[in-house]
């Protein structure tokens, strides 16, 4: 183990890329366009500093929290990520780090493993949906995930389907057939840790999506679900209103940056959001998440919980975010690149890394519990928070001082106009 173990999370993702296939790797990468929004998720927490105090520390410190009335030992959860092709156990094997640490498991659509298999290896398995396919097909989805043991939903709806990447996008087969697998052998062979550990297990990398399978039917490939996705028409409020009333549990609503979307989530009943802009791969350019984070928590934070995902890659970034209003931390990179460094171990070592991380910002700020955070604690830059969703003063953006911080408001609603275009997608399709 001691030849396995890492210490930063950036030290996962050096193994990640020695031991992954280029176009495995670039997958995990994903992103979209330039990539700026992925490089500001980042930066953006390195730009806060703490104010820490030299004595009166407290011995103890309390970092357990609930979250969609789970109880979790501290404030981070597994995003939902799909088709993890980085470890033959994939999800499970996630599944089961974060129930070691105690800690909740966001399962995918389109995943590589079944609901039922990952709620049987974690209780607290939080079941995601895309506005997928007709309406009696989502039913039929929550409605296993339900049987399945499930304990809430995770509703992701920020998907404009952006096309390109600069760096350019990885190679990902339709179905691994003999023929694929003769095109990607000269990867394979230059990652043989890696191919080694899919042929130990008697399988290669799945690239179906089991959850989207229809009774009766065989599961679709990956890129048949993601076309079905493509193809169906966006959701409405309304849709987003009725897709909330069919479940009978805990909901979250994921993607929010918008003060004015948050308000309307928590009129269309969700018990959480999350303040995400998909980990970059979404619409690039798109702010980063901790710089909307606290104005979206003021406005909706009284009546729903608010988590953030984006850009955390240490306890410290966790203390931050909790520091300006989230209830809790969503990490997706993060944990694949643990699970491609030393599989179920390494996700147990990126969580144990975030956990030190926290309690030593906690530790130094003088506080007891993460629940005393706040924005008193921390060094903002002027400027560096964003309002975005409420109107635009007419003289120019509004500054607010509260807090010895600055919050800029500006918002607008932009008009997208011309025909979707038609990306090749990524395996990871939420990564943080």
């Amino acid at each position: 183990m001691a030849n396995h173990w890492f210490e930063t999370v950036s030290l996962a993702e050096q193994r990640a890329k020695e031991h992954l296939p280029p176009s495995v790797y670039g997958a995990l990468i994903a992103g979209s366009e330039k990539g700026v929004t992925i490089e500001q998720n980042k930066e953006a927490f390195a730009q806060i500093g703490f104010a820490p105090h030299v004595a009166g520390h407290k011995p103890h410190r309390e970092l357990s929290t609930e979250v969609m009335g789970m109880q979790l030992s501290m404030p981070v959860l597994i995003s939902p990520t799909g088709v993890q092709a980085v470890h033959p156990e994939g999800e499970i094997a996630v599944a089961r780090a974060a129930a070691n640490r105690g800690t909740a498991i966001g399962l995918s659509s389109f995943a590589s493993k079944s609901v039922e298999d990952v709620a049987a290896a974690n209780e607290n398995t939080l079941f995601q949906m895309y506005w997928c396919g007709t309406r009696e097909q989502m039913l039929q989805r929550m409605d296993r995930a339900k049987k399945a043991g499930a304990r809430g939903i995770i509703a992701t709806l920020d998907w404009s389907f952006s096309n390109g990447r600069d760096w350019g996008s990885p190679w990902i087969p339709e179905r691994l057939d003999l023929r694929t697998a003769m095109k990607f052998a000269p990867q394979a062979l230059t990652r043989p840790k890696w191919l080694y550990s899919f042929l130990k297990s008697g399988r290669v990398p799945d690239l179906t999506a089991p959850n989207l399978q229809a009774p009766g039917g065989e599961a679709p490939t990956f890129f048949g679900a993601y076309g079905e996705w493509m193809g169906t028409p966006p959701p409405t409020w309304e849709d987003v209103a009725w897709l909330r009333e069919q479940w009978d549990g805990p909901f979250m609503l994921k993607g929010v940056t918008r003060i004015d979307d948050a308000k309307r989530a928590v009129d269309a009943g969700v018990t959480a959001i999350s303040v995400s802009n998909h980990g970059g791969n979404n619409l690039d350019t798109t702010p980063a998440t901790i710089r909307v984070l606290p104005g979206i928590a003021e406005a909706v934070g009284d009546e729903i919980e608010v988590l953030l995902d984006g850009g955390v890659r240490r306890g410290s970034d966790v203390a931050k975010a909790v520091a300006l209003g989230a209830k809790a931390v969503m990490i997706g990179r993060a944990y694949l690149w643990g699970l491609a460094a030393n599989g179920q171990a390494g996700v147990e070592n990126v969580l144990d890394i975030m956990r030190g991380g926290l309690e030593a910002a906690v530790l130094g700020q003088g506080k007891a519990s993460i629940h005393d955070l706040s924005p008193d604690d921390l060094v903002v830059p002027e400027g560096f928070f964003l309002r975005l969703g409420e109107p635009r003063d007419t003289a120019g953006p509004v500054v607010d001082t509260r807090n010895s911080t600055s919050r800029t408001t500006a918002a607008s609603d932009a008009a997208a106009t011309g025909p979707a275009p038609q990306p090749r997608p990524t395996a990871a399709l939420s990564s943080q």
